[in-house]
């Protein structure tokens, strides 16, 4: 039975994907004679986290029940008081944790603090699966770094667009409804110059009759070209645009962007390019804990040479183009060897009605 609360526990905790960032998904269930009498999820930033709400949606007395929750309770004062503190004061009398806080400041005090006060505590059921939902927040908190996606869709022949530019659409309707689904998880949403340039795209989140969160928009620009009237400049959302630039960008044009709400970053990089390592740093000083690339092939090969992506989704729409001056989802320099090719780990496939999405990891 433990792993069918602890799977509850997981679902619970999804219903905070894009609302908690940068804090982590998670969900706890308490139960009672062998039964659910309540449950919670941390719902947003700022909120209740998801003991508290548990113990707030609960109808009667939880004393000496057992709590499933899928990440350690905290132990310290962050937005809220420390969970494992109220745990404690509520009675619980068991604790299931699907895995240990990652932040290596934190990491197994909240346990302690529960055993030393006589609660039972099983650390470890559906643990992969708790590390999988949060890969985001581990990243963050751990290597003080976003966790960066790099999404692309392409036809069999391995293209992103036609030979004279065309790109609408490569996917398939449902596909694109995921990727919305995606931005509507992350943080930011990242794009080069030569994107906004040839699409005008808005970078916003598109959930039809659903409200989605929009992310932070990033454009990457050494040399601050981007038109001021820009969709994902002009266009009203319900988050902001970060420009990341280098000391090329002109005074007079970094002022006018300043004026319509810019935020600028500058990451002078080698060859006149944005450091992206650097530029990472700068997006976790603002909270920031993940990066969507939706930037073109010039930008997904600067992102894999620079180390800094995590993940890959990669669409293939079963359509064939053609051209050999047709862009493709990689671009640069590219591989010499294949013995030094980027290798993906933990590859999974799922079908979008004709698409196909492989998804993995680079490590």
């Amino acid at each position: 039975m433990q792993e069918i609360f602890m799977k509850r526990a997981l679902e619970l905790a999804r219903g905070g994907w894009g609302k908690t960032n940068p804090n982590p998904l998670v969900g706890a269930v308490i139960v009672k004679n062998g039964k659910i009498i309540a449950e919670g999820y941390h719902e947003a930033l700022g909120l209740a986290h998801a003991e508290v709400a548990a113990f707030n949606k609960a109808k009667q007395d939880v004393r000496g029940a057992t709590l499933y929750v899928n990440l350690e309770p905290c132990s310290h004062y962050g937005r809220t008081p420390p969970c494992a503190g109220a745990i404690i004061e509520a009675g619980i009398g068991k604790v299931v944790v699907a895995m240990e806080d990652p932040n290596p400041k934190v990491s197994g005090r909240g346990i302690k603090m529960l055993k030393e006060a006589g609660i039972e505590v099983v650390v470890g059921i559906h643990g992969k699966e708790a590390e999988n939902l949060n890969e985001i927040f581990i990243k963050y908190i751990t290597q003080k770094q976003p966790f960066v996606i790099m999404k692309a869709a392409m036809t069999l022949d391995g293209k992103i667009a036609s030979a004279g530019g065309d790109s609408k659409w490569i996917s398939g309707e449902s596909s694109r409804h995921h990727v919305h689904v995606i931005r509507d998880r992350v943080a930011a949403i990242m794009a080069g110059i030569s994107t906004i340039l040839a699409d005008n795209p808005s970078l916003t989140t598109r959930l039809g009759s659903q409200k989605g969160m929009d992310p932070v928009r990033i454009v990457v620009d050494s040399k601050g070209i981007i038109p001021l009237d820009s969709r994902v400049i002009s266009m009203e959302a319900t988050a902001g645009v970060i420009l990341a630039t280098t000391s090329a960008i002109e005074s007079e044009k970094e002022k006018q962007l300043l004026d319509k709400g810019v935020h600028i970053l500058k990451a002078d990089g080698t060859g006149g390019h944005v450091d992206l390592v650097r530029l990472m740093d700068e997006l976790y000083k603002l909270e920031i804990d993940s990066v969507l690339l939706e930037g073109g092939g010039g930008l997904n090969a600067a992102a894999l040479n620079s180390g800094i992506v995590d993940k890959v989704m990669i669409f293939i729409a079963p359509k064939i183009i053609g051209g050999k001056d047709a862009k493709t989802p990689v671009e640069g320099e590219g591989i010499q060897l294949m013995k030094d090719a980027y290798k993906l780990e933990d590859v999974s496939i799922s079908r979008f009605d004709e698409d196909i999405l492989v998804e993995g990891y680079i490590r």
